[in-house]
């Protein structure tokens, strides 16, 4: 009888290992497809990068170390900051109706606001009577005692301040006739040109200065 035992321990030698081999294949398989290190693509996502780059996309940076929401709104608002103040171009004035008391002749000086923007006025305008060659006449007026306050003209709004003087026929000064007032907003320097319709005025001797109040809201008393 023929003896058979040892093929067929061979075949089953062969298939263990057949079997052994394929186990660390997918040992080696399972090994190199783990999720424990990211993919190039998937690392510079999550990074914030731009895949086809690998750099950096700008609005996935992080802030600067130190630096807050509020810290970034702050600089924003503070350079669009802009200067409140009324300019002269912005401006248009006018002289009111005289308002005569006690010797006086007192008149509204009124500043305007024509410009499409909310604008400020704060203190005393600059004020001279001049002849029709601009010729100042009689020294600049004095400033009234008085508290000045910030006046906010929105587009159309205006500002006051009183310009007063004793009545000639009265004081006795040495008199002219202006042929118009210049104007000068606050803090600036050039003036605006109104034209003067009020008779003389005061410009030399004891009794001849003139006054100015600081501006407030609206047109006049």
């Amino acid at each position: 009888m023929a003896n058979t035992s040892q093929p067929l321990r061979r075949t089953a030698l062969l298939a263990s290992g057949v079997a052994l081999l394929g186990l660390l294949t997918a040992c080696g398989s399972e090994s190199a497809t783990s999720g424990d290190t990211a993919r190039p693509s998937e690392a510079a996502r999550s990074a914030g990068a731009d895949p086809g780059s690998g750099t950096a996309t700008p609005g996935d940076r992080a802030p600067a170390v130190g630096a807050t929401p509020s810290d970034t709104a702050g600089s924003a608002s503070a350079s669009a900051r802009t200067d409140g103040r009324c300019h002269t171009s912005e401006l248009r004035a006018a002289v009111g109706r005289v308002d005569p008391g006690a010797g006086q002749r007192n008149f509204p000086v009124v500043l305007t606001n024509t410009s499409d923007r909310t604008c400020t006025l704060y203190g005393y305008p600059g004020a001279a009577f001049v002849d029709a060659s601009g010729k100042q006449l009689g020294p600049d007026p004095e400033r009234a005692p008085g508290s000045p306050e910030t006046v906010t003209l929105t587009p159309g709004g205006s500002a006051w301040a009183g310009l007063s003087f004793s009545s000639p026929q009265i004081s006795g000064a040495r008199t002219a006739t202006p042929a118009a007032l210049l104007v000068t907003p606050p803090d600036e320097r050039d003036p605006l040109k109104v034209k003067w319709t009020a008779g003389e005025v005061p410009v030399g001797g004891n009794e001849s200065s003139v006054s100015v109040t600081a501006l407030d809201p609206g047109t006049g008393p």
